[in-house]
């Protein structure tokens, strides 16, 4: 694989107007070759989504999908430049598998990796310095270790970096670039909310077995009462007087 330079991807996103990080990947899956990597990038839509990354999206649509069953509900807002794209059936559809997506992907709590608070990401990255398997390495080794760790935790919480369900060679967020690139507007997921049923509610735990053998045993017949003693009866004699 050709050697890729920060000039090179800094050329390239010149060019393209993408991403550094979609620039660097371009180069590499292209071995440096820069008319191909922007034929990769226009090919993935990313060409000149970057270019529009910058203007307001102030308009949009939220959605709702109900996953089968009504087990699982999510809300979703994402937004556009103009009330015109916001009406578009393309646009509608993309914010649609946007849901459906949040929908499939349980560990999704935040749209992208800057949303993070700061003191989660320092104690996973404390956790992750503090593995056995990073004993007796060097603190430079350790560091670039935990980074792509780090990074990996990360991506997992975010939307954004979720492979699509539709087509899992691309992500959340090349998605939402093709959908830039084809309708000519920036575009953002502002945020969601996903609903599980029953979610926070302690249920109390049975056991099935038990509570049918309890329904369907035989109730004990009550105990007849016990018969009192009969009184007896005191009959009064009367002394018989002599005859005279």
């Amino acid at each position: 694989m050709a050697a890729i330079s920060a000039k090179d991807v800094k050329e390239l996103r010149d060019k393209t107007g993408a991403g550094m990080m979609d620039c660097k990947k371009a180069l590499q899956e292209n071995d440096g070759d820069k008319e191909k990597a922007i034929a990769y990038l226009r090919k993935k839509g990313l060409a000149s989504a970057g270019k529009k990354s910058g203007r307001l999206t102030a308009e949009g649509l939220v959605d709702s999908y109900i996953h089968f069953g009504g087990q699982i509900g999510v809300l979703v807002e994402v937004n556009c430049e103009t009330d015109f794209v916001a009406r578009n059936e393309a646009f509608k559809e993309l914010v649609q598998d946007i849901a459906k997506q949040i929908a499939a992907c349980p560990n999704v709590q935040y749209v992208d990796i800057d949303e993070i608070p700061q003191d989660f990401v320092e104690k996973e990255k404390a956790v992750a310095m503090g593995s056995d398997a990073l004993k007796g390495k060097p603190d430079n080794i350790k560091e670039k270790i935990v980074q792509g760790k780090l990074e990996k935790t990360l991506k997992e919480l975010c939307l954004l970096h979720q492979p699509y369900i539709k087509d899992q060679s691309i992500t959340v967020q090349e998605l939402i670039q093709q959908a830039i690139a084809k309708l000519g507007e920036n575009m953002k997921v502002r945020r969601f909310e996903r609903f599980v049923l029953g979610e926070g509610i302690e249920k109390v735990e049975s056991n099935l077995a038990e509570e049918v053998a309890a329904q369907t045993k035989p109730k004990a017949e009550p105990k007849p009462a016990e018969e009192k003693p009969a009184a007896k009866k005191t009959a009064s004699k009367k002394k018989k007087g002599k005859k005279k």
